[in-house]
C-alpha cells in the first residue's frame, strides 16, 4: 500500500501473493509456515504539507500486508532499529496456548528494545477473515500497523458470493505532531492531548484537507463486478462512520466471524474493529464519480478530530474524460448519533449455521459487572494540572481501578509464579465496590484508585461480563477489547442495567462473535466468553487515550488438566525488561 493508491487484488486460484515467501513450508494436513521480517525503522513521510520521521515497518506506511490461510502458522521476526521499544499485537487472533506471542507491552512479553529481535510464532486456528497487527506500546500504533488477511482454508469457499477483488481499507488517524509527545505531554500536564489533524484511508488522507490533494486514495472498479472490501478501524480515539455515495454495502463478517448479510448505506466502526462488505458496481458505468466518506461517531465531553476524510471511486471505462464527471457526496448521520449506532450494531447476528456455529455458553459459571468511564487522580504537590480542575488529572478505570502497568511482563510473573505477588494481585473487584446511579447524576468524588490488578479463573469457566458506561465526566461510548479470545454480545442496553430484567431478553441464540464491541453512550453491553485459553489476557479500552489513563484490566486464565490445556514455556529470545 504505501503512498501508492493503488487497490492490490488478492487471487484465490493463485498462489502467487504468496510466492514472494519462498520459505514457506508445505504439509498436507495442517497448513503451512509463513515466514515475515519485520524491521521496525524511521522513514521520513509527508501529509498535509508536514514531513516527519515516523515509526514504520519495512519503510511502508500503512504497514505490510500479511495474508495467510485458515490452519497457516505464522511465523514473524521482528527486529527493532528506532529508539522506541517496540512491540507487535496480532489484534483479534486468538492465541490458543501461543500467548507469548500476543504482544501487549508488559502483558505478555517485555518490549523488544533498540538492537534486539523477537520472533512471534503462533497458529491461526479455527479463524478466516479481516484482522490486523499494530504495534501494543503508548501511542506507536499511530504508523505501526497493517492488514492480516485470513483465507479459508484451501478448496473451501466463502458462505457469500465470492469476490472478483478484494480491497483492504485501513482507516487511520495522521498527527502533524509526534504521537508520542502528545501522550507524554497530555500524561504530564494531567489534561485531553491534542486530537489528530486528519483521518486517511490506507495512509492517505484526500481533498478535502488542505495541500492533501495528491494523497487521495481512489478505488476503481469495473461495472457489474462485485468487491470485497475489508474495512479496518486502525485510528487511535475515533469511531468512524463511513459511506460511499449513491452504493450500499453488504455487511458479512464482522471481527473475522462471518455474520448473517445484511445492507446498509452507512457503517459506523470503532478502533479495534474490522468489518467485510460486499460492494457490487452498477451494472453500466455511470457518468459520475462517487466520494468515499469517513467521519467520526462523537460522545465525550472532549474535544476530537471533527474532520472527514475523502476517498474517491471511480469506474473504469473505455473513455478516458473524467473531468467533467459530476462528483456525488454520501450523506451521513449526525456526530452524536447514538440512536442510529445501536439500531445499527443490533443487526450483527452470527450465521449460527452447523458449519459456523454460534457457541454461546447457555449456562454462566461466573459473572461479573465492571464499570468503564473516566475520573480524576490527585495533581502532583507544587504542579499545576490541566484535568476537570487544576488540581487534578484525567484518568480512567473499570471498576474503579485504574490500570498501572508494571514494570516486568504479567505472563512471565505468572508463569514463573515464585515473584508474581511483588507484580500484581488478583483481588480485582468482580463488581463495583460503591453502587451509585451509574447513568444518572455522577458523584462528587471522581478520583480513582490505581493498582495492577487481575481476575483468575480456572480453566474452561464460562463467563458473563457486563460492560457499563458510567457519565462521571460524561456518559461515553468506550470500545473493549479482549486479547486471546473471541466473545458473544448477548445484550446491550441504554440506562443502567438491570439484572432482574434485562438477561431474560439475552440473545442465546445467534449473536454476534467479536474481540472488540463498543460499550453504548450511557449504556451497557454484556458478552459471554468460554476461557479455554490458559494465559494472561488484557481487556481494555481501544483508544489509546483511555488506555494510557487507565482503562483496562486483565483475566488470568489458569492452566486445564490436561497437556493441551496448559500455557507451554516461553520461546527462548522473548524479549527482557
Amino acid at each position: 500500500m504505501g503512498t501508492s493508491p493503488e487497490i492490490i487484488m488478492i487471487l484465490f486460484v493463485a498462489v502467487g501473493c504468496f510466492m514472494a515467501y519462498p520459505e514457506a513450508v508445505s504439509s498436507k494436513h495442517t497448513g503451512i509456515t509463513r515466514h515475515y521480517t519485520f524491521n521496525i525503522k524511521l522513514k521520513n513521510i509527508t501529509r498535509l504539507c508536514h514531513t516527519k520521521s515516523i515509526v514504520t515497518v519495512n519503510g511502508k506506511f500503512p504497514g505490510p500486508r500479511v495474508i495467510i490461510r485458515e490452519g497457516d502458522r505464522l511465523v514473524v521476526k521482528v527486529v527493532n532499529h528506532v529508539p522506541n521499544n517496540i512491540s507487535i499485537h496480532w489484534h483479534g487472533v486468538r492465541q490458543l496456548r501461543s500467548g507469548w506471542a500476543d504482544g501487549p507491552s508488559y502483558i505478555t512479553q517485555c518490549p523488544i528494545q533498540t538492537g534486539h529481535s523477537y520472533v512471534y510464532n503462533f497458529t491461526i486456528t479455527g479463524q478466516r477473515g479481516t484482522l490486523f497487527w499494530h504495534a501494543h506500546i503508548s501511542w506507536l500504533r499511530a504508523t505501526v500497523y497493517g492488514p492480516l488477511i485470513i483465507l479459508p482454508r484451501r478448496n473451501e469457499s466463502y458462505p457469500f458470493v465470492k469476490p472478483y477483488k478484494e480491497v483492504p481499507i485501513l482507516f487511520g488517524e495522521w498527527f502533524n505532531a509526534d504521537p508520542e509527545a502528545v501522550i507524554n505531554q497530555s500524561l504530564q500536564t494531567g489534561g485531553g492531548p491534542n486530537v489528530s489533524d486528519a483521518y486517511t484511508f490506507n495512509g492517505l488522507p484526500g481533498p478535502l484537507y488542505n495541500c492533501s490533494a495528491k494523497d487521495t486514495y481512489k478505488l476503481k472498479v469495473k461495472p457489474g463486478k462485485t468487491y470485497l472490501l475489508r474495512l479496518t478501524n486502525a485510528a487511535l480515539n475515533d469511531e468512524l462512520f463511513f459511506s460511499i455515495a449513491d452504493h450500499s454495502l453488504t455487511v458479512v463478517e464482522a471481527d473475522a466471524v462471518y455474520v448473517k448479510p445484511f445492507e446498509t448505506n452507512v457503517l459506523m466502526i470503532t478502533p479495534g474493529q474490522t468489518t467485510n462488505v460486499l460492494l457490487t458496481a452498477k451494472s453500466t458505468a455511470p457518468n459520475a464519480t462517487f466520494l468515499m466518506l469517513a467521519r467520526p461517531y462523537a460522545t465525550g465531553m472532549g474535544t476530537f478530530d471533527n474532520t472527514t476524510v475523502a476517498g474517491i471511486l471511480e469506474y473504469e471505462t473505455p473513455s478516458s474524460s473524467l473531468k467533467n464527471r459530476p462528483l456525488l457526496k454520501p450523506g451521513l448521520p449526525a456526530i452524536n448519533a447514538t440512536n442510529f449506532v445501536a439500531n445499527f450494531t443490533s443487526k450483527f447476528r452470527s450465521l449460527a449455521t452447523a458449519k459456523f456455529p454460534a457457541n454461546v455458553p447457555q449456562k454462566v459459571d461466573k459473572k461479573f459487572f465492571f464499570t468503564v468511564g473516566l475520573g480524576t487522580k490527585p495533581c502532583p504537590k507544587n504542579q499545576t494540572c490541566q484535568g476537570p480542575t487544576n488540581t487534578t488529572k484525567f484518568a480512567a478505570s473499570m471498576n474503579n481501578i485504574s490500570f498501572s502497568l508494571p514494570r516486568t511482563a504479567l505472563l512471565q510473573s505468572h508463569f514463573f509464579s515464585h515473584y508474581s505477588k511483588r507484580v500484581y494481585a488478583i483481588d480485582f473487584p468482580p463488581f463495583p465496590q460503591i453502587p451509585f446511579n451509574y447513568t444518572g447524576t455522577p458523584p462528587n468524588n471522581t478520583l480513582v484508585n490505581n493498582g495492577t490488578k487481575l481476575v483468575a479463573i480456572p480453566f474452561n469457566t464460562s463467563v458473563e461480563v457486563v460492560l457499563q458506561d458510567t457519565s462521571i465526566l460524561g456518559a461515553e461510548s468506550h470500545p473493549l477489547h479482549l486479547h486471546g479470545y473471541n466473545f458473544y454480545v448477548v445484550g446491550q442496553g441504554f440506562g443502567n442495567f438491570d439484572p432482574e430484567n434485562d438477561p431474560p431478553k439475552f440473545n442465546l441464540v445467534d449473536p454476534v462473535e467479536r474481540n472488540t464491541v463498543g460499550v453504548p453512550s450511557g449504556g451497557w453491553v454484556a458478552i459471554r466468553f468460554q476461557a479455554d485459553n490458559p494465559g494472561v489476557w488484557l481487556m481494555h479500552c481501544h483508544f489509546d487515550v483511555h488506555q494510557s489513563w487507565g482503562l483496562g484490566m486483565a483475566w488470568i486464565v489458569l492452566d486445564g488438566e490436561l497437556p493441551n490445556q496448559k500455557l507451554p514455556p516461553p520461546p527462548s529470545d522473548l524479549p527482557k525488561c
